[in-house]
């Protein structure tokens, strides 16, 4: 008998001994937890290889999107597709959708098990399904919505905590901190009640779905009561502890699947990023390395403007800027000054030619161009990281060659001060230095590059006197050989100048020397001299006076 207990019962069936149901249990659980670790292993590294992908686009695409893209979206918004929309799709989106799929699963077993059970049980589960759809399709039309305002009123906060930071200095100059208190405030008490608005819709989902559930667990218990006693008690143990374990899990569940609805708001908006146009690739001329040798530019009927709805903002530009000129580039608020220089870096597409050493530059590759061209630009721009990087971002140039520049702009000392030198880490902008600093460091890196045209912004408009002395000794000795251009929006520093071009409206009114455009007192660029003041136009007259006189 011990032998049949052990091995079978007398007709011959065979049973597991306990030591082998055991063994067998031991290695179900085993490989459960074997398959589980690498279902998440692998479905989270699916997840962040797919969230890798997703960023990079669109970084690419951001960082080769065109100039009007910037100009049309505040730096918040896309701060925001960086930080809250990427945050969501790395850590949130990954989570959601594997308990969905998970929890899915679940749901549809137990289902399963309550019908076994209870074949009547698939009417009424049948029922519930329709009404949790429908109570789901109501939650996303308003949840979806209140999500994608939520998206919305986050962006002006991030834009206007990023503007408070750059203009902090000129906040506190003019004691405005209670006024963009408030205009924060503002931003983020919209911002808050969407938020609230979305915690409030979920809560409501939430109640109806436990309600749903208690009166299908009713449903199914009752059923069991109004059923003949052929059903085994473990049978109907087995049906109502699931139905009972499948309240909270199915309420987590659909929240989850609406929560993963509402979080691919997310990836659509950051879909979206991936999709921006971008800067056109350019081959049809590879220009040699040592162009531009001279400098000579060439504007060929250019028109430009900044959408194809926009008005033009350049017409009609023909002139001619001879190797090693100096040009002085003037002009009242909307004249086209900056759009000139725009056309010139190829940041917009243009109508006509514009020729650098015979070379149409609407047909060389973009990174050619723009890297042949020098600007310093008004406000000066340095970039986290060592002074090195700054100076030579891409480690062209040596040491000595830095060391040159500096001492070129008078920073030698400064920087030979300073504990690490040319390894001294940059604040955020700059902050460790002065403005001056700054822009001779701008400087200093126009002078490392010794391209053939540079591009002056009033460089010297934020500088004390002295500063402004020294930038414009340094651009007119080491920049002798160079064709150099300057936005003016102070005369003074262009009268001395070669030629200055005088625009309005985006027109060439007038194009020659100081001196020579001061000869006729019914000039546009006269009237400009004049609006500056009796003894202002006196002393200015005077300059280019002298430099004509000094040229001849």
């Amino acid at each position: 008998m011990s032998s049949h207990k052990d091995n079978g019962n007398v007709d011959g069936t065979t049973y597991f001994i306990r030591e082998h149901g055991i063994y067998v249990y031991t290695a179900i659980v085993a490989l459960n937890i074997t398959i589980t670790l690498s279902r998440s292993f692998l479905f989270y590294k699916f997840c962040m290889k797919a969230s890798q992908n997703i960023h990079n686009t669109m970084f690419a695409h951001i960082v080769y999107a065109t100039m009007r893209f910037f100009n049309v979206n505040p730096s918040g918004r896309i701060l925001n597709r960086f930080s809250k929309d990427m945050g969501s799709v790395d850590e949130i989106l990954p989570g959601v959708l594997i308990d969905s799929l998970q929890i899915g699963l679940s749901v549809l077993g137990v289902t399963v098990v309550v019908c076994i059970v209870n074949v009547w049980m698939i009417i009424v589960s049948c029922m519930v399904f329709v009404l949790f759809y429908v109570l789901r399709v109501v939650f996303l039309a308003t949840s979806r919505s209140i999500k994608r305002l939520e998206g919305v009123t986050r962006s002006p906060v991030f834009t206007h905590l990023n503007a408070s930071l750059q203009g902090l200095t000129t906040i506190r100059a003019f004691r405005a901190e209670e006024i963009l208190r408030k205009e924060f405030d503002r931003h983020q008490n919209l911002h808050s009640a969407s938020w609230y608005l979305f915690l409030a819709c979920s809560r409501a989902f939430g109640y109806w779905l436990d309600l749903v559930c208690v009166l299908y667990i009713a449903s199914v218990t009752f059923s069991f009561l109004l059923m003949s006693d052929d059903q085994y008690g473990g049978n109907v143990g087995l049906a109502i502890t699931q139905v009972i374990s499948l309240t909270g899990m199915l309420q987590w569940g659909m929240r989850q699947w609406s929560e993963l609805e509402n979080q691919m708001t997310s990836v659509e908006r950051v879909v979206e990023y991936t999709q921006i146009e971008t800067e056109p690739e350019r081959t049809e001329v590879i220009p040699p390395p040592v162009w531009p040798e001279n400098g000579n530019i060439q504007f060929k009927s250019v028109f430009l403007k900044y959408s194809s709805r926009s008005p033009y903002v350049l017409k009609n530009l023909n002139f001619t800027i001879n190797p090693q000129e100096k040009v002085g580039i003037v002009g009242r608020t909307g004249a086209g000054k900056s759009s000139l220089i725009t056309a010139l870096f190829q940041l917009c597409e243009i109508e006509g030619e514009i020729l650098i050493d015979d070379l149409q530059i609407t047909k060389i590759p973009l990174d050619k161009l723009r890297c042949k061209i020098s600007i310093i630009p008004q406000e000066p721009v340095l970039f986290s990281g060592t002074l090195r990087k700054n100076l030579d971002p891409f480690e062209e140039y040596s040491d000595e060659t830095l060391w040159t520049a500096l001492e070129q702009v008078q920073l030698k000392q400064v920087v030979s001060e300073l504990n690490l030198g040319l390894n001294t880490k940059m604040s955020e902008g700059g902050s460790n230095f002065s403005v001056g600093q700054r822009q001779l460091v701008c400087l200093a890196r126009a002078v490392i590059r010794d391209n053939k045209i540079l591009i002056l912004d009033e460089a010297t408009a934020n500088v004390d006197h002295q500063t402004d002395k020294l930038i414009q000794e340094t651009i007119r000795k080491q920049f002798i050989n160079c064709t150099v251009l300057t936005i003016a929006h102070r005369l003074h520093t262009v009268m001395d100048s070669d030629k200055v071009l005088v625009l309005d409206a985006g027109e060439i009114k007038e194009f020659d020397s100081p001196y020579n455009l001061l000869q006729n007192s019914n000039g546009f660029f006269y009237s400009l001299v004049q609006n500056t003041g009796s003894s202002m136009m006196e002393n200015l007259m005077k300059i280019a006076r002298e430099a004509h006189e000094k040229s001849a």
